[in-house]
């Protein structure tokens, strides 16, 4: 009984784990859904590495090595340059020719 639960589980753990390569579509369709445009592949590298310095700024603010005032500016200018590519990602997919499936 117990090797059969345990069975199970290792079945429905690796049909959990394979959801994302199952929803592809296949080889054909998952090559043609790996497939994005340049520039918002750019801006999404943009946008995680200016997600990573917000976190590395409020990292070093609990740290001590920024001051609150500091780290008040650095955040807002750090934030106000992630909104300006998340909008930017924005445009650069509603004017893609064929958006890639989310």
């Amino acid at each position: 009984m117990e090797i059969a639960l345990a069975l199970l589980i290792v079945v429905i753990v690796a049909w959990f784990v394979t959801a994302p390569l199952r929803r592809a579509g296949g080889p054909a369709g998952g090559a043609e859904a790996l497939i994005e445009d340049p520039a918002i592949a750019d801006l999404e590298a943009r946008k995680e590495a200016k997600y990573r310095e917000i976190r590395d700024a409020e990292l070093d603010r609990e740290q001590g090595k920024l001051s609150k005032a500091d780290w008040r500016r650095q955040d807002s200018e750090l934030r106000r340059e992630a909104i300006e590519i998340l909008k930017a990602l924005d445009r650069a997919r509603r004017e893609a020719p064929n958006p890639p499936p989310r």
